[in-house]
């Protein structure tokens, strides 16, 4: 563990960051912080910029102006794969698991640096056979863990929406990262599945992992956000505690609504 998250300085340091479609301004947050070992929520109207700023962020896309920090580096303009093997990963809202592959193959390729990767090596299994052993190793645990080790020879196009969720976020972990980006992990997940999947979110908490989600369901923000961060127009409108925001007049108007706010206290 580096020495910023040891000092509990931010992990992740968000600085002027700007990004434009044409002359619209689709993301401008000017200073967010995310403390290590905590579980944020980002929440906003659609199309306040949250999916885009996760983009961003993870390399997936870019930004027109500012800098953005991860355990103390400068990440800003870094492609997605190099900023996953320093440590911060994300899933996506819509569900990105290799349908023709089994689950097994899918936490597989989630693995970074395999040598067996490597064209010069593909061929000396001999070289690489040790680390495919523990590789594997990572992934039967975790599907157990996720209560997916029944489906691990299952084609991933079999599973279940629900399911496809919790694959994603267990092929993310195989990179062992310290934070986690979700994109609304809820979304399309059958009730009797969303229990579980919050369980997961806050067991990574628990294991000293960082997490920001995307969510428009107050009552999981409610029940599981140290901090609950509010955009809108691309901007950070309010950043605090859940009672807090509920309670911000700002996030009202630009998203809870009066009746809504009410329940969500």
């Amino acid at each position: 563990m580096s020495d910023a998250v040891a000092l509990n300085e931010p992990i992740l340091v968000v600085d002027h960051v700007i990004r434009r479609f044409g002359g619209l301004v689709a993301v401008s947050v000017e200073d967010l912080r995310i403390a290590p070992h905590t579980i944020t929520a980002l929440i906003g109207p659609n199309g306040a910029g949250k999916t885009t700023l996760f983009n961003v962020l993870t390399g997936f896309d870019h930004a027109d102006e500012g800098r953005w920090y991860f355990d103390g580096a400068d990440i800003g303009g870094r492609p997605s794969y190099r900023i996953a093997r320093q440590g911060m990963v994300r899933t996506f809202q819509l569900t990105k698991a290799l349908a023709g592959m089994t689950v097994l193959d899918n936490m597989l390729l989630g693995a970074p640096r395999q040598e067996g990767e490597r064209l010069a090596l593909a061929p000396l299994r001999f070289l690489w056979r040790a680390q495919e052993r523990v590789v594997r190793g990572r992934a039967f645990e975790l599907l157990e863990r996720f209560g997916l080790i029944d489906k691990r020879e299952d084609l991933a196009a079999t599973l279940s929406g629900g399911q496809r969720k919790l694959l994603k976020m267990a092929r993310a972990l195989m990179a062992e990262p310290q934070l986690v980006m979700l994109d609304e992990p809820m979304a399309g997940v059958n009730p009797a599945l969303v229990q579980s999947l919050l369980d997961h979110i806050l067991g990574l908490r628990d294991e000293g992992r960082t997490v920001v989600f995307v969510e428009h369901d107050m009552d999981v923000v409610m029940s599981m956000s140290d901090r609950v961060v509010c955009m809108a127009e691309g901007r950070v409108i309010a950043d605090g505690t859940s009672a807090e925001i509920v309670a911000n007049q700002a996030v009202i108007d630009a998203y809870l609504g009066q009746r809504r706010a009410r329940t969500a206290l």
